[in-house]
């Protein structure tokens, strides 16, 4: 016999076929309930019911706005927020009126004087959570609060069990008289609590928490269903500003039972400004367009709910149909836009491509002589012709290499020079050779050998241990961050300890041989072999832990062979999709200013990208051609969403993360600072590097460089992977108006701007080369007659060079537009 089960059928899902205006009448027609008939089974069971209607000539909905009446009190009793409750077996009405419109729906109840025994698993740690006593403010935290312990949002019901048991001597619970259990009290407070109050002593909570202690503090037994999933529906809708949207959650046990758990479920909003939720699942709008991600969370699963706020106004979908599509990125942005009403920003002029293509492609400016070039061409397919020609150029490695290095290369003062210089340069081999992404992954993940003749092992010198390894390879590959889940069920995802330490053991018999590490020099080599044996046990029960892929199958390990090589197929297989999505997550964050999800290596489902079908598609693309890096980058670069403006629109001036624009972004440090040494042509001198190096082609991030540092290298005490900050700061303001090395450059008797000034150039020429080189464009006419008089009226050099420290010193220059 189920132990309870809440069945319905044909749920009404609200979904994004409605017009962004009004143009009916504000009168409601047409009401539909859901569910459209309920089945309500045990004493105490309750159902959510949503009812919608079309209101000037849109679906929305009117739960909050209608009268509910139940037709068989003695049956089926109702509240106005349309909660239905059975009261004695049989068939019940409820019905929903407003305006002279109503909907009825039929409520079955089935055992309605059985009332099951409630268990710790099933019925109280659900409690406990809605109410926020295991949180990590209050009893969830690393060591309880006032002496009494939770497991951080009941993802241990051992752990439960014993702190509310066995600790203190059982007194926090009064068997004999449930309701006068210290911890009922507390909770209640009727004691005083540091919490507040937390539960109603007259409400369901109070009691299903005193019916379980007086019952004996039950267990759930192996004959118990088990939660297997959540839903939430509405997945999806589109609302105008201000409007209300009940969600209802619904639990999914292993014996196909189901449960309304939408007042003991816990609500978040990724995006509180533009749409908010409260603890009921009552979503409302803000005043602005946008969209957000409903979480709904119960008892460790997650299910998502996707709300958008289209800007309001018509758009022809002709407009839509008519917009250029170069390659199946236009289509999926397109599709996106029109659902939001957002209209794009028209191409950018071919001076600002090009430059941008070049810094994106191989992180350099292009030379007057390209843009004159490229300007003057006049063939339909010449930004085209341009990325294959940047791919093609040999400073494509060692720009995109440096962007690896910031997510592998660890400090040479810990794990040694000579280790951290081969590690470089077999990150700058792969791009050199244009090695496919899957094949470079596996070659890292099972290197072995030592760390003067394989650079690859060196991430097993610098990460020691299986859990520290578990750490970045998820984040890297797989865009899952398990950080969380080594001490605890992960709060915002369904990865908790086991997952974590069965992942940790592909690594258990990675072996070291070798001095190891003696920081701050660490200069031995270092031998990484597949031992012998190896176990990773799991912290709280000492259980050995099998080696076990996050989800799927992964292919199964050789007794005498190295767990890596199984867990680097399951990775780079086709069917893990994380492993194509993060890559193509950061590549077009790095083209376009923003990922489709951020951060990019944090993908999951509480966190959901904002063009779902885009990064599939990406992904897709990527994986059908072998993991080409390059490719996947000349399909963004091709792409007419790539070429447009970044000036915003009417209809597009507040979207941030749709790409209806190009968004802008500071150049990387690197790319800056050889921008600067190309356009004064002096070049910079780095410590512990050949004569003539760029800065994209440093080894270390302890090589000393005060305009790197200022411009956002990470630390170079950090551990990969490193984050850098794309923001702009004051100390780089001030390091571009007055660092003497910068200065150096501007005024060089050898560099580009005493040649200019010396040339028998005209000032309008001299002004002209000036604009070209720094802003990659051709001077206004404006700027033209400006710069020249400047120089004609003033002493020729130095107002040159004052020129040119001008522009150095603004936004165009410091931004990839």
């Amino acid at each position: 016999m189920q132990r309870f089960c809440y069945l319905f059928t044909g749920l009404i899902l609200f979904t994004a076929t409605v017009p962004l205006t009004a143009t009916a009448s504000d009168e409601p027609s047409g009401l539909s309930i859901a569910p459209s008939e309920v089945v309500l089974r045990g004493r105490g069971v309750r159902q959510q019911l949503i009812v919608a209607g079309e209101t000037g000539g849109k679906q929305q909905d009117l739960t909050r706005d209608v009268e509910f009446l139940s037709l068989t009190p003695e049956i089926v009793e109702v509240n106005e927020a349309g909660i239905v409750t059975g009261l004695k077996d049989g068939t019940g009405k409820v019905v929903a009126q407003r305006d002279g419109h109503k909907v009825e729906v039929a409520v079955q109840v089935v055992n309605a004087d059985a009332q099951p025994t409630p268990t710790l698993e099933l019925d109280i740690i659900p409690i406990f959570t809605r109410a926020g006593c295991n949180a990590g403010a209050c009893h969830g935290k690393a060591r309880g609060q006032n002496g009494f312990q939770l497991s951080l949002l009941g993802f241990d019901a051992d752990f439960d069990s014993d702190a509310l048991k066995a600790e203190a001597r059982g007194r926090r619970l009064f068997l004999a008289a449930p309701e006068s259990s210290l911890l009922l009290r507390k909770a209640a407070a009727i004691e005083p609590h540091g919490g507040g109050k937390r539960l109603d002593p007259d409400g369901d909570d109070f009691a299903m928490f005193a019916r379980w202690v007086a019952a004996g503090l039950p267990r759930s037994t192996a004959d118990d269903p088990v939660l297997k999933k959540v839903t939430v529906s509405p997945t999806e809708r589109k609302m105008l500003p201000e409007e209300e949207q009940q969600l209802i959650v619904t639990a999914h046990y292993s014996d196909g039972s189901t449960r309304d758990v939408t007042r003991l479920a816990q609500f978040q909003s990724n995006e509180g400004a533009v749409v908010g939720v409260d603890e009921q699942g009552l979503v409302k709008a803000g005043p602005i367009p946008g969209e957000a991600a409903i979480m709904a969370r119960y008892m460790g699963e997650i299910a998502i709910a996707d709300i958008m706020i289209p800007l309001e106004g018509d758009v022809p979908p002709e407009f839509y149909a008519q917009l250029p599509r170069n390659n199946y990125i236009d289509q999926h942005v397109w599709n996106k836009l029109q659902r939001l009403g957002i209209t794009p920003s028209p191409p950018a002029e071919d001076a600002k491509f090009l430059r941008r293509a070049y810094l994106d492609i191989i992180g350099c400016v292009p030379t007057p002589e390209e843009i004159r070039n490229f300007l003057n061409d006049s063939s339909p397919d010449k930004r085209v012709a341009v990325v294959d020609r940047l791919l093609a150029r040999p400073e494509y490695a060692n720009h995109w290499a440096n962007k690896w290095a910031d997510l592998l290369r660890p400090n040479p003062y810990r794990v040694g020079i000579k280790a951290v210089m081969n590690y470089d340069a077999w990150i700058r081999d792969a791009f050199i050779k244009n090695k496919p992404y899957d094949e470079f992954v596996r070659d890292l993940l099972t290197a072995r050998g030592g760390t003067f003749r394989n650079g690859a092992v060196t991430m097993f010198r610098d990460r020691r241990s299986p859990d520290e390894l578990t750490t970045i390879v998820s984040q890297l590959f797989l865009g899952v961050r398990l950080e969380c889940a080594k001490c605890h069920h992960h709060p915002f995802e369904i990865w908790g300890q086991d997952d974590f330490y069965s992942f940790a053991a592909y690594f258990a018999k990675v072996g070291h041989k070798g001095t190891g590490l003696s920081p701050p020099i660490s200069g031995s080599e270092e031998m990484i072999y597949a031992k012998e044996s190896g176990a990773v046990k799991h912290p709280l029960t000492g259980a050995v832990m099998p080696p076990r892929p996050l989800f799927g199958e992964a292919p199964e390990i050789d007794p005498d062979g190295d767990p890596r090589e199984a867990l680097a197929s399951w990775i780079t297989s086709d069917e893990n999709h994380f492993f194509a999505e993060v890559m193509a997550n950061r590549i077009w964050a790095d083209m376009m200013g923003r990922g489709i999800v951020e951060p990019v290596d944090d993908l999951r489902g509480t966190n959901p990208p904002t063009n779902a079908a885009l990064l599939a598609a990406l992904a897709e693309d990527f994986r059908e051609h072998d993991y080409d890096i390059k490719h996947l980058i000349r399909s963004i670069a091709t792409s007419h969403v790539y070429g447009l403006s970044s000036l915003p629109g009417e209809r597009n001036v507040a979207d941030t993360r749709n790409y209806s624009r190009y968004y802008r972004k500071r150049l990387r440090a690197e790319v800056l600072l050889d921008a600067v040494c190309d356009i004064t042509d002096v070049p910079e001198t780095f410590s512990a590097m050949p004569t003539g190096s760029r800065a994209n082609q440093i080894w270390s991030h302890r090589v000393g460089s005060l305009f790197l540092d200022a411009f956002g290298r990470p630390d170079p005490n950090q551990d990969p992977p490193c984050e850098r900050t794309p923001d702009t700061t004051v100390v780089q303001t001030l390091h571009l108006m007055n660092a003497p090395r910068l200065h150096e450059k501007v005024t060089s008797d050898d560099g580009r701007v005493a040649k200019l000034a010396a040339s028998e150039k005209s000032p309008q020429e001299i002004v002209t080369d000036l604009y070209l080189l720094i802003y990659g464009r051709n001077p206004s006419e404006e700027e033209l007659q400006f710069g020249g008089k400047l120089i004609s009226e003033n002493d020729r050099r130095k107002a040159v060079e004052d020129l040119a420290w001008a522009l150095l010193n603004t936004p165009e220059f410091l931004f990839k537009d």
